[in-house]
């Protein structure tokens, strides 16, 4: 939430600022803003409510000179969305500008404790006190602007990711960081700063992660100084790098695994579609050299060096938030099904707060996109301090919750820019079910045949899903016929309910119809009372598991003139001729059907969000990486 871009070098900041925030704008899109210092020392600040190119349009006959800047894309937490509360916030003497994504908590004591001092305040924002403070301090305790910093961070309670400009200090750029992400990039004679590595991969692959409670201070390069080496690479003497108490930290570099490319969208209309029909490469992607179909095997590193833990684990509980979470509840089939451990799924901002019972020989699975998500991250934290080992499944390379896991898995799939996740879900999948075949085959709770034949099986999944999207034309047709139902329910059983949940949250996602999803049979428990030609029910029935009692359902919704769109498998008789519409998928396994029965799901949500006219890369009050509570 909120997209944080700051730039000092050689290069007029303005244009790189503007482009890292379009690159950022899944990240908060209520409002956007950029200060910049320009030759003569002046500090300027142009805000404007709504997304990156309103800023744009209101900047375009201002001073924009300047070759250091921080801009922001806000997603409101204090305060509506408009042009006051927009980011960069100007300090009491405007000497100081802020950025920052994340949320103080404790805003109101100290807002309270400034407004004593005389300090006023335009905005109703938690940001503009931070700033108030630490023009405040460094006034009343005479220090320089990084310790300054270091101490009103010290009173901060809550999470943040700032950058700092001070127009009497135009060589320095200063930012830190706690529970929200913030990256810098080092390039020839200049530096960069992001909430994440899409702004800076067009410039550079060197970056380094700010890690909690860490201050940076970027100055612009002196000619002369020498280089450090750390590690295989170079560090500039100008990067310094201290905790809010003032301890020297020695940076690490890491290269940047990604390109320019997939930040595109390739010719798609939306990021969401390119990313949908992305999944039959970015999966054999994730499973590129862990599934080893010709030896039938898979390999995990993550589980083969820490194989006694899953081994001997009494309880495995899985922590995640939305499409996540979902990823999650399959994983308790498999993992139960094929290893017979017991297994929680639980919401991250549920489990964080209600004192969960943790022991020593638990693992803990996190599940986040991001590796960012604030919830689950805090939940990991509590559950490591209770003796947990925690194991990750996440997509960033070096996020956070990678970061402080003891072991964990990433899924290798580019970087997803539309809101509505869609190929982070199916890889989280397969991650899971790989992990769920490593622990059953490790412990013989599955037979030797069933491993084979899901393992050569899990192979073929890529080619089956470009089976799936061929219906693509087929599916945007029908899709027009539901864009006027304000509700819809999904269905499904077994491996395929928390599909039917999926389905139903991308659909209020993006197009903003009301759609939740149940298992089937818990519809004559309360759903059925809903059933009307005016509301469409979409049933997940492939041809596995308790099929005959899903038609069974079916034919309840059809007997109370419900409209049914199923999501069949190839050949299917029986649905196909009660269903209104269907959608066919290959026959699999039972346990790899959530890998193709999801994919009409993701198409359906997103062609009735199109011919709606909804926006559905940034639908509104969403952003993609949920780092505050």
């Amino acid at each position: 939430m909120c997209g944080i871009v700051g730039y000092i070098g050689k290069r007029k900041a303005y244009p790189i600022l503007i482009k890292g925030l379009h690159r950022l704008e899944y990240r908060g899109y209520d409002s956007a803003g950029v200060a910049l210092i320009n030759p003569a020392g002046q500090l300027n600040i142009y805000k404007a409510k709504g997304k990156v190119s309103e800023l744009e349009a209101y900047a375009a006959d201002k001073d924009t000179d300047g070759c250091i800047g921080i801009a922001h894309t806000r997603w409101a937490t204090h305060g509506e969305p408009n042009t006051v509360n927009a980011h960069p916030h100007y300090s009491e003497s405007e000497r100081l500008a802020i950025i920052h994504n994340g949320i103080i908590e404790n805003y109101a004591v100290l807002k309270a404790v400034l407004q004593k001092e005389g300090y006023t305040f335009k905005s109703d924002t938690d940001t503009e006190v931070l700033v108030q403070l630490i023009e405040y301090t460094q006034l009343n305790r005479h220090v320089d602007l990084k310790t300054a910093v270091q101490l009103a961070l010290q009173q901060v309670i809550g999470a943040y990711a700032i950058a700092v400009l001070d127009k009497d200090n135009p060589d320095t750029l200063i930012a830190a960081r706690k529970g929200s992400p913030l990256v810098v990039g080092i390039g020839d004679d200049e530096y960069f700063l992001a909430s994440d590595a899409t702004p800076i991969v067009e410039y550079t692959d060197k970056v380094i992660y700010i890690e909690d409670e860490e201050v940076v201070t970027l100055k612009l390069r002196v000619e002369g100084l020498e280089l450090k080496e750390v590690g295989e690479l170079k560090v500039e003497s100008n990067i310094d790098i201290t905790t809010i108490n003032n301890v020297t930290k020695t940076p690490e570099i890491k290269r940047l695994e990604l390109s320019l490319s997939q930040l595109e969208k390739g010719g798609y209309p939306h990021f969401m579609l390119k990313e949908i029909f992305e999944q039959p490469r970015t999966l054999t992607d994730s499973m590129r050299g862990r599934v080893n179909v010709r030896q039938d095997n898979i390999a995990l590193s993550g589980f083969i060096d820490n194989k006694e833990r899953f081994l001997n684990a009494k309880r495995i509980i899985i922590t995640a938030c939305g499409t996540s979470w979902h990823a999650g509840l399959i994983a308790m089939y498999a993992i139960e099904e094929f290893a017979q451990i017991p297994v929680e799924v639980e919401y991250s901002s549920e489990f964080r707060y209600r004192k969960p019972v943790i022991n020593k020989d638990d693992v803990v699975i996190a599940i986040s996109q991001s590796g960012e998500t604030a919830d689950t991250l805090a939940a990991i934290q509590l559950a490591k301090e209770k003796g947990a080992f925690i194991f990750s499944i996440c997509n960033v390379v070096g996020a956070s919750i990678p970061r402080v896991s003891d072991s964990g898995c990433y899924t290798h799939v580019g970087p997803e820019i539309g809101v509505a996740s869609t190929k982070a879900f199916t890889a989280q999948v397969v991650a899971l079910t790989m992990l769920a075949l490593c622990i059953g085959k490790e412990k013989c709770t599955m037979s030797k045949e069933q491993y084979l034949r899901i393992v050569r099986e899990l192979g073929q999944i890529p080619d089956k899903i470009e089976r799936v999207l061929g219906q693509n034309k087929r599916i945007a047709d029908f899709a027009k016929t539901f864009t006027y139902a304000q509700n819809f329910i999904y269905l499904g059983r077994g491996y395929n309910f928390p599909v039917a949940m999926e389905g139903a949250l991308k659909l209020k996602e993006i197009s903003y119809i009301h759609a939740e999803g149940y298992p089937a049979a818990e519809m004559k428990h309360g759903p059925i009372a809903l059933i009307s030609q005016e509301m469409p029910v979409v049933v997940v029935a492939p041809h596995c598991g308790t099929y005959e009692k899903v038609v069974s359902n079916i034919q309840e919704i059809k007997a109370r003139k419900g409209r049914v769109i199923a999501v069949v498998t190839e050949g299917d008789q029986l649905v196909s001729r009660i269903a209104d519409y269907t959608i066919e998928i290959p026959a699999t396994e039972e346990c790899l059907t959530p890998l193709l029965t999801v994919i009409p799901l993701q198409l359906l949500a997103y062609h009735i969000a199109v011919v709606k006219g909804c926006d559905v890369d940034q639908p509104r009050n969403l952003a993609k990486s949920v780092t505050v509570e």
